[in-house]
């Protein structure tokens, strides 16, 4: 509402709920007659924004549509004609809303979620469109750049400091990668009902330990996901997953950022020693997202040097 446009950048814990805070954003702009465009980083995330998004505005007469590599051809087509004819009120999806045949009529509102996955020319090109459209960043990890634009001024930053209501602290665990502390990691999670995340960042062996799994633990029931799989069979896993069809998912990096699943509340990270911080923490945040204690499970091969093992103590 100010005369200038506004550059804001939301900082706040994983799961503190950002997502709230763009939808209700989100709808301010739509009843004043604006469209909105929310750009997520990867397809997994996208699907998710448009199914909160929906939920949430089903009472009200605005229009949603996605992006994406998960939608058919011809329902991209006839939504990137309903965003120029104006009908579409939030479009959501990944870098697929950046392309040239995309037009927004009337963008007023660009929200970028986990902004620190986005170069510099993926966000230029977004100001190219139109100049004068306020745009909210949000991110648990921002980047350097986008931080110091912050302390400089040249960007307004928000702090969202207070966990969710009966939130629990997730407690994190450095251990070598031992088959014992696998097994009795998710014995305890499925025990309890719940589900868990086993992150092994290698698509040529991730069969291989999927394998090694399942051999160990017959009674449990285990899926693999990955970016390189078909998108429909991509998105078929992760619908099971949420809707508790099986109880762990073994998956690459792709569940990193803001997939939100409150029944799994046990992580294991195969190679931690090979991710970086901000990484770790993103993916950490994939956990405890319920009033249950969740637990995050750092593996390091043997020979790991102490170096190594301080860099992640830092996140206990």
């Amino acid at each position: 509402e100010l005369p200038s446009p506004m550059e804001r950048l939301l900082c706040g814990d994983v799961g503190f709920g950002k997502t709230e805070v763009a939808i209700r954003a989100a709808f301010k702009a739509v009843n004043s007659g604006y469209q909105v465009a929310v750009l997520a980083p990867t397809t997994l995330l996208a699907e998710q924004h448009y199914r909160v998004f929906k939920e949430r505005l089903a009472q009200y007469p605005v229009r949603v549509a996605m992006l994406s590599r998960f939608r058919s051809k011809a329902m991209i087509t006839r939504d990137v004609q309903d965003i120029a004819g104006g009908s579409v009120d939030i479009a959501i999806g990944t870098h697929r809303l950046l392309s040239k045949d995309v037009k927004f009529p009337k963008l007023g509102l660009l929200i970028i979620d986990e902004e620190h996955r986005f170069g510099v020319r993926h966000k230029d090109r977004l100001r190219r469109i139109q100049s004068n459209v306020d745009t909210l960043y949000m991110s648990a990890t921002p980047i350097p750049r986008t931080l110091n634009m912050a302390l400089a001024k040249l960007k307004e930053i928000s702090l969202m400091q207070t966990s969710p209501k009966e939130r629990l602290p997730i407690r994190t665990i450095i251990t070598p990668r031992d088959m014992e502390v696998i097994k009795d990691a998710i014995r305890r999670e499925v025990d309890r009902g719940g589900q868990v995340f086993f992150v092994h960042n290698r698509v040529q062996t991730i069969e291989t330990v999927a394998a090694e799994l399942r051999r160990e633990m017959p009674d449990i029931s285990f899926m693999v996901g990955h970016a390189q799989m078909p998108e429909h069979h991509l998105e078929e896993v992760m619908k099971a997953f949420v809707d508790r069809e099986f109880q762990v998912l073994i998956s690459t990096t792709i569940i990193e950022n803001g997939i939100d699943i409150p029944n799994a509340n046990t992580i294991l990270i195969d190679r931690a020693d090979t991710f970086g911080l901000a990484q770790i923490y993103q993916m950490r945040g994939r956990v405890g997202r319920s009033n249950r204690r969740a637990y995050a499970y750092l593996l390091i091969p043997k020979g790991t040097t102490a170096v190594a093992r301080q860099r992640l103590e830092a996140l206990t």
